[in-house]
C-alpha cells in the first residue's frame, strides 16, 4: 500500500509538471494581457487540483487495467492453440488471424461511442446543422471508421506491409470525397479524426498494436507496433465524409419526392 501511494504521488507530481505550463499561460493571459482579475480564484485553484487528481487516477488506471488487458487480448488471440496452427510453424498467414480483425473492429467501434469529445462535437454538429447531421449518425459513422481503421491496421501488422501505402491511399480517398461533400461538414469531418486519438482511445490502441506485434513471429514492436493511431485518425474522416454525402443525397431525394 505504501509503495502504491509513493508511486501515486510521483505520478501526481509528474502530471502537475505537465499541466503547470498550461495553467500558467491561462492565468498569465488573464492577469497581464486581458488585465482582469480571476472571478473565483479559489474555485479556479481547487478545480486545477481536482483536475490533477482526476488525470492522475485515470493514468494509474490505464497502467493497472487497460494496458494489460489490451496486451493480454492481443496475446490470447494470437496463440497457436486459439488459431489452430502448429506452434513450431513460424510462417504467418493473414487468413488465420480473422478474430484479431474482428476484435479490433469491435474495439474501435465501442471506443468511439465512449469518447466524450466525440459526443460533444456530435451534439454541436446536430445543433448547427439544424438536424441535418444527426448526433448518433455522426458517432456511428466515426465508430465505423475507427473500427475499419483498426482492423486495417492490425491487418498491416500481420502482413508486415508498409504503413505509408495505407496512409497515402486513405488521404487520396478523403481528398476525392471533399469534392463532393457539403463544405459545412468538412471541418467536422476532419475534427472527427482528431477526437479519436484522445485519452480514451490512445491507450487501448497503443496496447493493442504493441501486444499484437510482440505476439506475431517476425514483427518488431517498435517498427510494426505503432501506426494504428495514424489509421485510427484517417478512416473516421472518410466515414464522416461518406455519411455526409449519404445524408445530403437522402435529403435531396426526400425534398424532390414531396408533391
Amino acid at each position: 500500500m505504501i509503495d502504491w501511494l509513493i508511486q501515486f504521488l510521483i505520478r501526481f507530481l509528474e502530471t502537475a509538471r505537465d499541466f503547470l505550463p498550461i495553467f500558467l499561460v491561462l492565468i498569465g493571459f488573464q492577469l497581464f494581457v486581458i488585465r482582469k482579475p480571476l472571478s473565483h480564484p479559489q474555485k479556479t485553484f481547487s478545480g486545477f487540483i481536482f483536475l490533477l487528481l482526476g488525470v492522475t487516477i485515470f493514468l494509474e488506471g490505464l497502467d493497472l487495467a487497460l494496458f494489460p488487458i489490451g496486451k493480454l487480448m492481443a496475446s490470447q488471440l494470437t496463440t497457436a492453440e486459439f488459431l489452430g496452427i502448429d506452434p513450431l510453424d513460424k510462417t504467418v498467414n493473414w487468413k488465420t488471424y480473422g478474430w484479431v480483425y474482428v476484435f479490433s473492429a469491435c474495439l474501435g467501434f465501442a471506443v468511439a461511442l465512449a469518447e466524450p469529445s466525440l459526443l460533444a462535437i456530435a451534439n454541436k454538429a446536430e445543433q448547427i446543422s439544424g438536424g441535418t447531421i444527426r448526433a448518433w449518425g455522426l458517432r456511428i459513422a466515426v465508430g465505423i471508421g475507427l473500427g475499419f481503421g483498426l482492423a486495417l491496421g492490425t491487418f498491416r501488422i500481420v502482413t508486415g506491409t508498409e504503413l505509408y501505402l495505407y496512409v497515402i491511399s486513405g488521404f487520396a480517398i478523403a481528398t476525392l470525397q471533399t469534392l463532393f461533400t457539403p463544405k459545412s461538414i468538412l471541418g467536422i469531418a476532419f475534427d472527427s479524426g482528431s477526437v479519436t486519438t484522445t485519452m480514451v482511445t490512445v491507450p487501448l490502441v497503443t496496447a493493442l498494436g504493441i501486444g499484437l506485434a510482440q505476439a506475431i513471429p517476425g514483427r518488431d514492436p517498435l517498427s510494426d507496433g505503432f501506426g494504428l493511431l495514424a489509421l485510427a485518425s484517417l478512416y473516421p474522416i472518410i466515414a464522416v465524409l461518406s455519411y455526409a454525402q449519404i445524408a445530403q443525397y437522402l435529403n435531396k431525394h426526400s425534398v424532390s419526392s414531396k408533391p
